[in-house]
């Protein structure tokens, strides 16, 4: 062994100690980001004339001002290994020596040179001079008693208007012409711009599902993102855990068969609320272990005040935005329910909308007001109704709007300072309403085409846009867009194309990482994309995709799994058909316990016919004569007789039963022979 260790350490030897390391990746951010810039950005660059290095990193990141372009000039120049300059050993680094003549002339100069000879500058005394120098003759002009302050005026000529006795303050003015350039649409343009900093620029994908992603929640640091599909799973994703391959940690399925209609984190981050297509929702931890399920009402009492939970498949849920042991949840039953964390059994409250027409109509989505004080519901008839939680409310609604859309709600939201609704539904419109006078609405936005019952709208973090997404058609060439508009105005204000096969359904706007969420999927795929800036965003995505796969090092070791036939344990071997085996077991007389059937005609294989007796001791008895079978030739009837004078002589059984009460036998009359007469 020790020869063996001697060995491996020589070898070793010859290699460097950096060899097989993982070495940090070099690779710059700007690269890294150019790889996720979206197709539709990268379009627009260029198509710009510039195409140099230098203007590319323009594009990715903003531009330098004009003050900061000229700082980097300056120390590019100051800079003695700047390989444009010309290396010489007597190159002067800083300001220039003053020439010897002068020393002996005066006293010492401290600080930077005086101005050459000819400016006109004459040094009245003899005293030392410290500080910058002063400024150029003419430059004061007639001021030059009075004090300056702030920067030097701009050179003389350029504003004939400005000359005033008075001190200049503030930074220089613009030099002429500017102001008349910039008209004031264009500066109306530039403050509009300003206003919609909109993520857009790069884009990564969330991938796992093999359907639509229906639901979509993002926890309110930013950290971790759940996606709930139609093909029964929810997926975990934490960003500072992630790297570029962007995996989930964790998939849970929470109610096997169930679609996932909606996630929803509390308000601390520590649990969240699944609601899926069966009647019950359940609470998870942060880390996806299951907390608990609510109760499933009794669907035999139709009276759902009665119920302790939902009876039919759930369609909505949201977690309170301010208390953390409460949630609000909907059913395709007809209700709403409120419901207490801490207890599974029952629920808090439970809300009946006001319907049009008797009957169970389902509630399609639900949500929370901001300070978690009002539930607006969604109702199948196309009816917005909105409560008030205040002390003794019930069902009865305080806003209600008969004819909200023609078709079922999809989604709703509030806005924070609780005066407008938006509304999203099947009918392909995106509504807004103030909720002071909720008679009309003030905006509807149609075109917006919507095949799923999770299509949401999402504000953005300052609440002057907010954004829908659309689905595809099959008619439209059209792909899934993601579509913002503005509060204040009303108006589109951009239409992002997020894909082309696949239709939008949930989306969100983070108001700490600043990152667009959008989940899409079709019958086949799904995903979640996430739409930043490097320049706006913060954290989140920036932080995964930076991050690269660690390598492999040639002194890891992972041991070798031993590999089973799946078929080779009982546990995972599947039962074979038991019906070949029922087969075979019929056609072998000796398992089946099969009679022996009867032989027609002279008997074989050691049996005697049917003729003879089916059995050997049968035919030998016979032909002895031990058996004799008379009762194929007597009558019965004359050998029951035979016996009636034994039983009148001698009765056993009936007879001394009756011999008290009934000595002589009554016998009951024929029908025939009163038929006769």
């Amino acid at each position: 062994m020790e020869d063996e260790a001697e060995i491996f350490e020589g070898l070793r030897s010859q290699f460097p100690l950096s060899f097989g390391k993982q070495s940090k990746s070099e690779t710059p951010l700007e690269l890294i980001h150019n790889a996720t810039r979206r197709a539709t950005a990268a379009a627009v660059n260029s198509d710009k004339p510039s195409a140099s290095t230098s203007s590319d990193r323009a594009n990715a990141f903003p531009s330098l001002s004009s003050s900061s372009k000229g700082w980097l000039d300056s120390l590019k120049n100051s800079n003695p290994r700047n390989p444009k300059k010309k290396a010489k050993e007597d190159e002067l680094i800083g300001p220039p020596r003053r020439p010897v003549s002068s020393e002996e002339d005066g006293p010492a100069i401290i600080g930077p040179p005086r101005p050459p000879p000819g400016s006109g500058v004459v040094d009245e005394d003899d005293e030392l001079v410290i500080g910058p120098p002063r400024p150029p003759p003419g430059g004061g002009g007639e001021d030059d008693d009075e004090p300056m302050v702030g920067p030097p005026r701009p050179p003389p000529g350029r504003d004939g208007e400005d000359d005033d006795d008075g001190p200049v303050i503030g930074p220089p003015r613009p030099p002429p012409g500017h102001m008349e350039s910039d008209s004031d649409e264009d500066m109306d343009e530039e403050d509009e711009d300003s206003g919609y900093r909109i993520p857009l620029s790069n884009e990564i994908v969330l991938k796992g599902h093999t359907k639509v992603v229906s639901a979509l929640a993002v926890d309110h640091s930013g950290s971790r993102v759940l996606s709930g599909s139609y093909d029964y799973t929810v997926r975990m994703y934490d960003f500072q855990g992630m790297n570029s391959r962007l995996q989930s940690f964790r998939q849970l399925e929470p109610f096997e068969g169930h679609q996932i209609r909606g996630l929803s984190w509390s308000p601390t981050s520590d649990r969240f609320l699944c609601v899926t297509g069966s009647a019950q929702a359940k609470i998870y931890d942060r880390d996806g272990l299951t907390l608990g399920e609510f109760v499933k009402g009794d669907m035999y009492i139709r009276d759902l005040k009665n119920t302790k939970g939902h009876i039919s498949g759930l369609t909505c849920g949201e977690w309170h935005p301010k208390a953390k042991e409460t949630i609000l949840t909907s059913s395709e039953d007809g209700s709403l329910r409120i419901w207490d964390v801490n207890d599974f059994k029952s629920q808090k409250q439970v809300i009946k909308p006001k319907l049009s027409r008797p009957g169970r109509v389902p509630v399609t989505t639900c949500t929370w007001d901001r300070e978690g004080k009002r539930i607006a519901g969604g109702i199948g008839d196309g009816s917005i109704q909105v409560w008030n939680i205040k002390a003794g409310w019930g069902s009865r609604p305080d806003i209600y709007v008969a004819n909200g859309h023609t078709d079922d709600i999809t989604g709703l939201k509030f806005s924070s300072d609780g005066l407008t609704l938006l509304s999203r539904s099947f009918d392909g419109s995106l509504k807004v309403w103030d909720l002071r006078q909720m008679k009309e609405a003030l905006h509807v936005f149609d075109d917006l085409p919507n095949h799923y019952a999770q299509t949401n709208i999402a504000f953005s973090p300052d609440e002057q846009l907010f954004l829908t997404g659309t689905s595809v058609e099959r008619e439209n060439t059209t792909g899934g867009l993601l579509c913002i508009y503005d509060r204040a105005k009303l108006e589109l204000v951009s239409r992002v194309g997020i894909s082309p096969t696949f239709s939008v359904v949930q989306c969100a706007w983070h108001p700490k990482l600043n990152q667009i969420f959008a989940t899409v999927g079709d019958r086949h795929e799904g995903g979640t994309h996430i739409l930043y800036d490097p320049t706006i965003s913060e954290r989140g995505a920036l932080v995964c995709v930076a991050r690269a796969p660690r390598k492999q090092s040639v002194d890891d070791f992972r041991a070798q799994p031993v590999i089973h036939n799946p078929h080779a344990l009982p546990l995972f071997r599947d039962q074979p058909s038991r019906k070949r085996q029922r087969e075979k077991i019929l056609k072998d007389p000796l398992k089946s316990h099969k009679p022996e059937l009867p032989m027609d005609g002279p008997g074989h294989g050691g049996r005697v016919g049917s003729t003879k007796g089916s059995l050997l001791t049968q035919y030998l008895l016979k032909q002895g004569g031990l058996i004799k079978e008379t009762w194929m030739e007597e009558d019965p009837r004359e050998a029951i007789l035979k016996y009636a004078d034994v039983a009148a002589k001698d009765p056993k059984f009936i007879a001394p039963a009756y011999a008290q009460t009934q000595p002589e036998p009554v016998f009951e009359k024929s029908d025939e022979e009163d038929e006769e007469k």
